[in-house]
């Protein structure tokens, strides 16, 4: 017999009852709402439900609205692949317990530490005590070494072996060398010698550098694999203070380009996400917050909402009002 489903003519068995043919049309294990001539029809009645010759069904499901993604979005840095676009520090924490907490729900997958001398010279018991090694395991996160403290290219790329050695061979280091102790501003000189002798001794070169975009270029042209332009200066909290420059930057890098220092709080890591950058390195806003740990989530969900606007595309800037709602066919 013929019937009628969802607008379109379909050939059902005798006798048949909306279960059957619910199940007959593929849908028996799925949760749909059904209409019978006009009537909604609840689970529990398909059985008792028969179905006769010119009877009209609509049958309907839950779909999502807009359009899938159809690739993850990952953050790539040397063949490396991330699901994180944020990276955080480990210094400044209360302790190690504080530091490992934040880290968590922060959700980054690279973290940075630093190259120090051991205190066991000074302190026979400092090596027996918990190692930052300890709640970072190579096993579980992608360290990032960094030559923060290093004021010549020669100190940053002796920093850089000892970090290799100490890590087994691990080559991804991020790159910073300071001009002075007041500003901790890059010495981009020395950061340009630096960066040549490390990218020639087979290291992964993620660079700290100032928010010039012709640094910026001659840093990449090196053969450095991440560009980090700074927002403001380190641990200042100040934001991005030269968007224009960083987007620049962005727009011209063939590397991925991460803000790195001066973001204080979650608007500033969307802010710097939305302007395009891949990604936000950060350590005093979480770690200098009233509440590290919770300041460690909201920077995961602003770098989350930053990157999805900016793959959304906002609307564009007017100087003027326009209604959203159509000013034609108004009741009065």
């Amino acid at each position: 017999m013929q019937i009628e489903v969802n607008g379109a003519p379909t050939q059902c068995a005798e006798h048949a009852t909306l279960a059957q043919l619910v199940s007959n049309l593929g849908y028996g294990d799925q949760r749909i709402a059904v209409e019978h001539n006009g009537q909604i029809v609840p689970r529990d009645r398909y059985e008792q439900t028969m179905i006769a010759p010119g009877d009209t069904l609509e049958i309907v499901h839950a779909i999502g609205g807009g359009q899938a993604i159809a690739e993850s979005d990952q953050l790539t840095i040397a063949g490396r692949k991330f699901e994180s676009r944020l990276l955080v520090g480990t210094g400044k924490y209360a302790n190690l317990d504080e530091a490992d907490a934040s880290i968590r729900a922060s959700g980054a997958e690279i973290v940075t530490l630093a190259i120090r001398r051991t205190p066991a010279l000074n302190d026979p018991e400092a090596a027996k005590k918990r190692n930052l090694l300890d709640i970072i395991p190579p096993e579980k996160y992608t360290l990032l070494p960094n030559t923060a403290g290093c004021y010549s290219a020669e100190d940053a790329v002796r920093t850089c072996r000892m970090a290799r050695e100490l890590l087994d061979g691990h080559n991804l280091v991020k790159l910073e060398v300071l001009g002075d102790k007041k500003t901790l501003y890059p010495d981009m000189s020395e950061t340009l010698v630096a960066a040549q002798q490390l990218v020639d001794d087979g290291f992964e070169v993620m660079v700290y550098t100032s928010d010039d975009p012709i640094a910026a270029r001659r840093l990449e042209d090196i053969g450095c694999v991440a560009i980090m332009p700074l927002a403001g200066p380190i641990g200042s909290g100040l934001g991005i203070q030269n968007r224009y420059n960083v987007i620049e930057i962005v727009e011209n890098a063939n590397v991925p380009v991460l803000v790195d220092a001066g973001v204080g709080t979650a608007s500033d890591a969307s802010i710097a996400m939305e302007m395009g950058c891949d990604g936000v390195l950060m350590n005093s806003a979480i770690a200098h917050a009233n509440k590290p740990i919770l300041m460690a989530q909201a920077m995961r969900h602003a770098v989350i909402a930053g990157r999805m606007a900016f793959l959304a595309g906002r609307m564009p800037r007017r100087r003027y009002a326009s209604a959203s709602s159509p000013m034609t066919d108004l009741p009065f």
